[in-house]
């Protein structure tokens, strides 16, 4: 779709001036419906157009459409709000969600004229930042190719940030000050790596005094005085024109295998003033409004909360529902709204595995959510489970068909009273190691096991009616744990599937490094994690701990904020 058509279709879009301000580019490293879905992209759109002295426009991976240059000159990166060349911007800001997207990186970059290693570039280049979850779960794979990351959540930190940028004479200038004067922000050309002959790290530190050994994540302490919703309306995102609503970060659960779980710690609520006060101008916008949260069913007062879009005849949908704390006033809401399907996440298959990834519920509860579903009429029923978890047995995976087969039971029990059977959806994931877990330590499974767990699962519900089985492809689960967990020499890789125009298969053959090294190979307590030298808060020795309770299947309770010191981020 031309961008004609996208911005015709748009509302909110900001639009300013360029005279006398510095443009800053913000550039979604995936196509337009995926960026624009994105509330992390979205709200630092909103707050970097705050200042009076910055004009941000947004910048997307082209389409097929657009890869056709109109003439021999013309750049194929564009913004969408003045359709300038990207080469044109001071500050080139990356907002990274999924490492999976970081190929897409160098192809912008080289699109737009500008040289993808941060080291080769020409005096008077734009500056290249970058931030979002990826780069604050582990920057490294792409470090060459940025100047700075912005480590952790944007809102306190970016007033800081082109302060400093105003106050610098250029851009080296500007990367020695700011690495110095802001905790949260890591210049990767002012650190050297250093390496055993195993392989492993041997030391990661500053080349010059006054730079700081660690970095520090900054974090939002009261998100109530931050709005965090839809800035723009477009119909032609993932979730149409829902105007979307963060109810909170972080989640007080502490499920091991999740890294959001952790990096946002200590979970954080928005009150509910606060979010009556941003569902009522969705009410203004959209005709349906999406509450975003790690565990949004964990919301006190959620049903006086939502009355104020429902009693306008709005619509409300949650990106996350939890077995263990699916009210009744959670189902009137979604009843109220006419939606037809629901999540959950039992993860695991198995009572054992669930205890081992600390899920905190029970079959019980899962069966329990489907009766409250299905009788409140919610027809269709989505369960995301994943394989390849650590301890995973074969009768784990079992478990999975087993479990499904029970809820199936469930469901067809208490369907018959509505005189209506919906479906149920089984999504299957491979599980990837993530930084900052307790299960950062732990290998990735091998792709041909995570194939064949699959195969069991899908054989073992082919036969039953009105259940259908959507699984994730291992071998870009494997890529994705490759870019999760590797360290700066990734970077070579990144270039070679660059230059093989996507071919990974090629490019891991050629690459020097074995790959397994990064994905298949179970780290040591004492080694240098790539991502060691980023402070979220929390002791290692915690997370240590909870990795060996996970192995003996011990769970550990929820996170109270400011009520305990175990992992430390209070």
């Amino acid at each position: 779709m031309d961008r004609k058509t996208l911005l015709k279709s748009e509302r909110g879009v900001i639009r300013k001036d360029w005279r006398g301000k510095i443009p800053v580019a913000l550039v979604y490293p995936n196509h337009y419906s995926l960026g624009m879905s994105n509330l992390g992209f979205q709200t630092v759109y909103e707050l970097l157009n705050r200042f009076d002295d910055v004009v941000c426009e947004r910048v997307f991976l082209p389409s097929d459409v657009d890869t056709k240059p109109r003439s021999s000159g013309d750049r194929l990166v564009r913004s969408m709000e003045s359709q300038r060349p990207l080469s044109d911007f001071e500050v080139i800001a990356f907002s990274i969600s999924f490492e999976n997207d970081y190929p897409n990186i160098l192809t912008i970059l080289e699109s737009a004229g500008i040289h993808r290693w941060s080291s080769k570039r020409e005096e008077g280049s734009p500056l290249i930042v970058a931030g979002g979850v990826a780069a604050f779960l582990n920057p490294e794979p792409i470090a060459p190719f940025v100047d700075c990351f912005v480590i952790g959540e944007a809102e306190t930190v970016l007033a800081s940030f082109f302060q400093v940028y105003r106050e610098s004479s250029d851009k080296p200038d500007f990367l020695e000050r700011v690495t110095r004067e802001l905790q949260s922000v890591y210049v990767p050309a002012l650190y050297e790596v250093a390496y055993n002959d195993d392989g492993t790290i041997s030391s990661f530190r500053p080349k010059k005094k006054g730079v700081p050994h660690k970095i520090q994540r900054s974090v939002v302490t009261d998100l109530s005085s931050w709005d965090t919703r839809t800035t723009i309306l477009t119909p032609y995102t993932e979730f149409a024109s829902a105007y979307l609503v963060e109810i909170g970060r972080g989640c007080s659960h502490g499920c091991r295998f999740c890294a959001a779980g952790y990096i946002y710690r200590p979970p954080r609520l928005r009150s509910s003033e606060a979010l009556k006060e941003s569902l009522a101008i969705g009410t203004e916008m959209a005709d349906r409004i999406g509450l975003v949260g790690a565990a949004v069913s964990d919301l006190p007062e959620i049903g006086s909360i939502c009355e104020v879009a429902l009693d306008r005849g709005v619509r409300i949908s949650f990106s996350s529902l939890r077995a263990d704390s699916i009210s009744k006033e959670v189902v009137e809401v979604l009843k109220k709204s006419r939606d037809k399907t629901a999540t959950l996440a039992p993860d695991a298959g198995s009572e054992r595995l669930r205890r081992v990834i600390n899920k905190g519920i029970t079959e019980e509860d899962i069966l329990d959510a489907t009766d409250l579903l299905v009788s409140h009429g919610i027809p269709n029923i989505k369960l995301y489970f994943m394989v390849g978890l650590p301890t995973e047995r074969h009768d784990d995976v079992k478990e999975i068909v087993d479990l499904c087969k029970r809820v199936k039971h469930r469901f067809l029990k208490t369907s018959r009273g509505k005189k209506r059977i919906g479906n149920i959806t089984v999504s299957l994931n491979c599980f990837v190691p993530k930084p900052h877990t307790p299960f950062q330590w732990v290998p990735f499974e091998e792709t041909r096991s995570l194939k064949e767990k699959i195969r069991l699962v899908k054989d073992g519900l082919k036969k039953v009616a009105n259940v259908r089985v959507h699984a994730d492809i291992p071998k870009w689960a494997y890529i994705q744990a490759l870019l999760s967990r590797g360290d700066r020499r990734i970077a070579g890789l990144l270039e070679m599937v660059h230059q093989n125009k996507g071919n990974w298969a090629q490019s891991l053959k050629a690459f020097p490094l074995n790959p397994d090294f990064f994905v298949r190979r179970e780290r040591r307590f004492d080694e240098i994690l790539p991502w060691d030298f980023i402070d979220h808060g929390i002791k290692k020795s915690f997370l240590i701990k909870e990795y060996k309770r996970a192995l003996q299947g011990k769970t550990a309770p929820i996170c109270q904020p400011g009520q305990c010191k175990v992992c430390g981020v209070c």
